[in-house]
């Protein structure tokens, strides 16, 4: 299963139907916990999800609305008992912060910490790249390595059948057939996070063919001296960068509180983001990561 569950959409203050921020990404056993703001344990509960799900936590930068909520979510996990490996990931500059939010928490967890400094990747599939913000900001990208879709034609004409096909698969070859002849290229799928930042080269990085591009929205294009001052994004910024990427589907969040109506915002993102889909993300829902489909020809289509 591979699913964002939005656990809070507010920017620096909060309101009364948006939580400050926290995304919870489920992808294949894993639970990767980005930016758990002031709140987020709570929103867990009413989401659906536990805590013991998390696996690794990924913080963009140490601003309260981003990282308050550590020290519940690491403590609700050693109170249910959680006993698996946690990384937390975070910009080196904030490491006394998240020290201190750690060491606010209560129990005994497996938590081990991983800051980092620069560009590339920092787990297995998972890396990241610097934004533009106040202060030290990085941005993830999750990719699931290129797989092969295996073509039923051409396997029967080629007289591999039943367990021969997961051999020729796992050996790449099987007598003179190779897996190159019986199957296409089944893309990866691509995941980015890009939270606090005016545009930016990594920011574009990040979001390069991503299947679901989460992006900061935080100012209407109304407002983009405001968003210029305080290095953010205006929906029209947050669109383009989806357009320029190639992103299948873009997540709008991280809404300033002056925005009660958000249909808008999505509007002015929609004009500029190319044949992207665009979406206003709602706390406590949930956005399934769509699997590729392909052309007759192995083509992967949007």
């Amino acid at each position: 299963m591979r699913e964002l569950v939005v656990l809070g959409t507010a920017s620096q203050v909060p309101t009364r139907t948006r939580n400050h921020n926290g995304y919870l990404l489920l992808w294949d056993g894993e639970g990767l916990l980005f930016d758990p703001g002031e709140g987020t344990q709570r929103q867990m509960i009413l989401a659906g999800v536990s805590a013991s799900q998390v696996t690794r936590i990924c913080l963009t930068h140490v601003h309260g609305d981003h990282c308050y909520g550590l020290p519940g979510v690491l403590s609700r996990m050693a109170l249910d008992g959680a006993e698996h490996r946690v990384e937390l990931h975070y910009p080196a500059s904030g490491d006394g912060v998240v020290r201190a939010l750690v060491s606010l928490a209560t129990g005994v967890l497996d938590l081990h910490l991983r800051p980092h400094g620069s560009a590339g990747e920092v787990a297995p599939g998972l890396s990241v790249q610097p934004l533009r913000h106040r202060v030290e900001c990085y941005g993830y990208r999750l990719v699931e390595p290129d797989g092969r879709t295996m073509l039923p034609e051409r396997l029967a004409a080629a007289g591999v059948f039943g367990p021969e096909v997961g051999r020729l698969q796992r050996e790449g070859r099987l007598g003179q057939v190779r897996v190159e002849e019986v199957s296409v290229v089944r893309p990866g799928q691509k995941f980015a996070f890009v939270m606090d930042t005016a545009p930016c080269a990594g920011a574009e990085e990040l979001a390069d063919g991503a299947d679901l591009l989460v992006a900061e929205c935080t100012f209407a294009d109304e407002e983009s001296e405001l968003a210029a001052a305080y290095l953010h994004l205006t929906a029209g910024q947050a669109g383009q960068l989806a357009a320029r990427a190639g992103a299948r589907r873009l997540l709008l969040t991280h809404f300033s509180s002056r925005y009660p109506d958000l249909d808008p915002l999505r509007r002015q993102a929609l004009e500029r983001a190319g044949g992207a889909e665009v979406l206003a993300a709602v706390d406590l829902e949930r956005i399934p990561l769509r699997r590729r489909r392909r052309t007759a020809q192995g083509r992967p289509a949007r």
